[in-house]
C-alpha cells in the first residue's frame, strides 16, 4: 500500500474534525483549513491509489 493513500486518509479525517469543530464553534477561518486539508487527503490518498494500481499492474 503506498504511503501516500494513508498520509491522504489521515488528513481527510484530520480536516473533517477541523470543519466540524469550526462548525460548532462559528469559526469560519477553522472551518476553511479544515475543508481545505480534507480536500488535499483527498487528492494525496487518489494519487496513491493510482501509483498502487500502476504498481500491481506491472
Amino acid at each position: 500500500m503506498d504511503r501516500n493513500r494513508i498520509e491522504g486518509a489521515g488528513k481527510e479525517i484530520k480536516g473533517s474534525v477541523k470543519q466540524a469543530a469550526g462548525k460548532l464553534t462559528g469559526n469560519k477561518m477553522r472551518q476553511a483549513e479544515g475543508a481545505t486539508e480534507k480536500a488535499v487527503g483527498k487528492v494525496q490518498r487518489k494519487v496513491g491509489e493510482a501509483m498502487d494500481k500502476a504498481r500491481d499492474s506491472h
